[in-house]
């Protein structure tokens, strides 16, 4: 069996997909039906209103379908495993949506010969059949009304609300004309917009045998509007100490785990300088580091001292600090306990020169 998670847009939720079937390994044969050529295709079709009038139990009133390679996930922090698992995408807009729904599953034929081929979801459940015509157009059938729903959601969520939330009566045997592969692109790509001011994710950006430094000095009139802010400057760098533990026990493939970095600050408290090492790894589009006693002498059990890196516009670097996690307090004091009250908690930083972050 197996697993990977896939975010879906619409009603704010998650769906966890565990797809089965060895007969849909990523090494099997591509369906020719779809795809003559061996290539990603693309099927899709809007509504007009026209039809929509006629069919009123009908809620979708676009519908796209892309087989092939993982249209949906961005380049973020986390190393990448390799081609998408997934061989079916289908995306649906139902009335007054601003934006689609949409499920990936395994794609096959369990009989070589039939012209149906069945795609499939988590726990055995069925995304669509499809058939291609002699037009080369798709046939999408089998579309149960609550694809996007958990399973036994309308005993859970009552008659009305189920009818409010699932597919329409009429949401099956959809027919798809082919379409240009950039089509389904732009299509998926209205789920999750990427912002380009956002740039490329931090571990593209910041290479493993490279150092960086990113920081911010606070201006007294930026601490006088903030008086909660105990923070004066900060940087957060990977120098020679940081680069040389990497190319000892790091791995390339899997940057940025287990990848250290340091940040330095200053307080209105303290004016002395105070750094800390954290060891960071990808998650999801963060970076998440534990900080590390690595070169220092603590009375506690830091581990749980997590900091979070992303990516800011226009070159930026944010940092979060949830926790009381920097060494802005005694992260073994009563005071670093529970959740970040102060000011402190999140940093737009800029880069700098790597002289900026020298010890």
């Amino acid at each position: 069996m197996t697993s990977k998670t896939l975010a879906r847009a619409g009603f704010g939720a998650a769906l966890i997909a565990i797809l089965a079937g060895a007969a849909f390994a990523e090494d099997a044969p591509k369906l020719t039906d779809l795809t003559p050529d061996g290539k990603d295709a693309c099927f899709g079709r809007i509504y007009d209103a026209a039809h929509l009038k006629a069919h009123p139990n009908q809620k979708v009133e676009r519908i796209f379908f892309h087989y092939g390679h993982d249209p949906v996930s961005h380049p973020n922090e986390e190393p990448s495993s390799g081609p998408s698992d997934y061989t079916g995408f289908m995306a649906t807009t139902v009335r007054d949506a601003k934006k689609p729904e949409w499920v990936g599953g395994w794609c096959g034929k369990d009989d070589p010969q039939s012209g149906e081929i069945h795609c499939g979801m988590e726990c055995d459940r069925t995304m669509a059949t499809l058939k291609v015509d002699e037009k080369g157009r798709l046939t999408i059938s089998d579309v149960g009304r609550d694809l996007y729903l958990d399973v036994g959601a309308e005993d859970e969520l009552g008659e009305k609300e189920y009818a409010r939330q699932a597919l329409g009566t009429e949401d099956d045997g959809f027919r798809l004309d082919r379409m240009p592969t950039e089509t389904c692109k732009a299509e998926f790509a209205r789920i999750d917009p990427v912002d380009p001011a956002l740039g490329p994710p931090l571990r593209e950006r910041l290479k493993p045998d490279q150092p960086f430094c990113y920081g911010r000095d606070y201006d007294a009139a930026h601490l006088a509007s903030h008086p909660d802010q105990s923070t004066r400057t900060i940087r957060v760098f990977r120098g020679p100490v940081e680069l040389a533990s990497f190319a000892r026990d790091g791995d390339p493939a899997n940057w940025p785990s287990g990848a250290d970095i340091a940040v330095s600050v200053t307080t209105r408290q303290k004016s002395a300088e105070v750094t800390q090492i954290y060891s960071c790894e990808g998650e999801a589009d963060q970076w998440r580091c534990t900080a590390s006693a690595k070169m220092s002498a603590f009375s506690c059990d830091i581990a749980a001292k997590e900091i979070y890196l992303r990516r800011g516009v226009n070159g930026t670097m944010m940092l979060a600090n949830p926790n009381n996690s920097l060494p802005i307090v005694d992260l073994c004091s009563k005071v670093a306990d529970g959740k970040t009250m102060s000011d402190d908690k999140v940093y737009r930083l800029e880069p700098m020169l790597q002289s900026a972050c020298t010890p």
